[in-house]
């Protein structure tokens, strides 16, 4: 790994309330024998990302009393009820200055997603001008990586439950495209229906 590739940082969105979960946040629903909060940071760490970020919105407090996230950085996000943009933004805004060159970022609630994906997309970064999405069958999906040129247009353009949608769809050309349907898959865990997924 270079030098550069040392500076993907991993950046967790963990700060959901859960509200079609009865209020539930997701970050401490339990999967295979931990919380979801503790397994996704481990996906980045063995997908390859030097430094974890983890934003925490929802029931912050007993988020950093239970879940065992050792060498993470814990982000703080008090506006996480309107939306994962805001989470997205603060994110970002605790990696500047950090000397990351590009933002690797998983989704809290997508457990099926694992380490060879987040390997995949972020064995792509080239540079901060960087834009790499994974894809299922050759749609969009998580994770995805931002170079930190990027990053303050994305903040910028991050609103509600958007995030970066509005900003990718704008660069569409600049976006690479890795194909993880093969090694992963994309399902949310939204609802109570979903929760069949957890293990």
């Amino acid at each position: 790994m270079t030098d550069d590739e040392n500076r993907v940082a991993g950046l967790l969105l963990a700060a959901g309330g859960g509200r079609r979960l009865g209020g539930r946040p997701k970050a401490l629903l339990p999967h295979r024998g931990r919380l979801l909060v503790e397994h996704a940071a481990e996906v980045l760490r063995a997908g390859g990302c030097a430094s974890v970020h983890v934003v925490l919105g929802a029931r912050a407090e007993e988020v950093r009393a239970r879940a065992a996230l050792p060498d993470c950085v814990l982000v703080d996000n008090p506006d996480w009820e309107h939306g994962m943009g805001t989470s997205l933004r603060a994110g970002l805004d605790a990696l500047a200055g950090t000397g990351a060159r590009a933002a690797l970022v998983l989704l809290v609630d997508q457990p099926g997603i694992g380490p060879r994906a987040v390997a995949r997309v972020r064995r792509a970064y080239a540079s901060p001008r960087s834009l790499v999405s994974a894809a299922y069958d050759g749609v969009r999906g998580h994770p995805v990586l931002f170079g930190s040129e990027h990053w303050a247009g994305i903040a910028a353009a991050a609103t509600g439950d958007r995030g970066a949608r509005a900003y990718l769809e704008e660069h569409a050309e600049a976006v690479e495209l890795v194909e993880c349907g093969d090694v992963a898959e994309a399902y949310d865990v939204d609802t109570e229906a979903d929760l069949a997924h957890l293990e």
